[in-house]
């Protein structure tokens, strides 16, 4: 009752409407955050509010209104959940909060079958595209990195996560600006969410068998 009324009062102080209070409020938030990202020397901290201004940047198209912007929320927050969990896995291994136990899950098919069965969900999931593509991607990465481990860094995936970012908010832009162009749109929007889901989830797969110190864990199998 009280906020209902403190908007009404704003708005008729101001002669604004909500939609515009709430573009003030989501620009504001930007700016602050954008600052306390050039703040932070933290890493973890840094890439902690890269995720904040994900979100404040799903408000702001939330706002919107729009079918497509509904389309657009569902992903984004799939995205920054796994992009959080990916975060406090970091921080849990960093921190050293929690003992790894000595034996993990060792049965025959991780050793014998992970390739296949990862290349399989990887072309499964590219027929699918969009969100739904990339999780059954992502699933059949992380099983291959579970089974085998690597001592690849994850440099290159965050790299290719960035640039599927880029790829939506380019497709967004194309809704946006030039509608007569939407299937290009489309599947330049499928691609990069497919890209963006597939990393995340593969990235947890990498961190499960980390030690904690920089080295390789092997789980289940060799490298070979």
């Amino acid at each position: 009752m009280t906020a209902a009324v403190t908007s009404v009062s704003v708005t008729g102080a101001f002669g604004l409407s909500d939609f515009t209070i709430g573009i003030i409020g989501a620009i504001v938030c930007i700016f602050i955050s954008f600052y306390a990202l050039m703040r932070e020397t933290d890493d973890l901290h840094r890439l902690l509010l890269t995720d904040l201004i994900e979100v404040i940047a799903l408000i702001a198209i939330a706002l919107l209104g729009t079918d497509l912007a509904e389309a657009l929320i569902l992903p984004g927050l799939v995205v920054g959940v796994a992009e959080l969990t990916a975060m406090s896995q970091i921080y849990i291994v960093k921190e050293k909060l929690v003992r790894e136990p000595d034996s993990f899950l060792d049965i025959e098919i991780m050793h014998t079958a992970p390739a296949i069965i990862a290349v399989g969900m990887l072309i499964y999931g590219i027929i699918l595209s969009g969100f739904t593509g990339g999780a059954v991607a992502g699933l059949g990465m992380l099983f291959y990195f579970v089974c085998r481990g690597t001592d690849e860094k994850t440099e290159i995936l965050e790299t290719i996560s960035g640039y599927a970012w880029v790829m939506w908010v380019i497709a967004f832009m194309i809704f946006m600006i030039l509608p007569a162009y939407w299937f290009f749109a489309l599947m330049l929007a499928g691609a990069g969410i497919l890209a963006k889901v597939a990393i995340k989830i593969s990235i947890l797969g990498t961190m499960r068998k980390n030690d904690g110190n920089g080295g390789s864990r092997q789980i289940g199998g060799g490298n070979d």
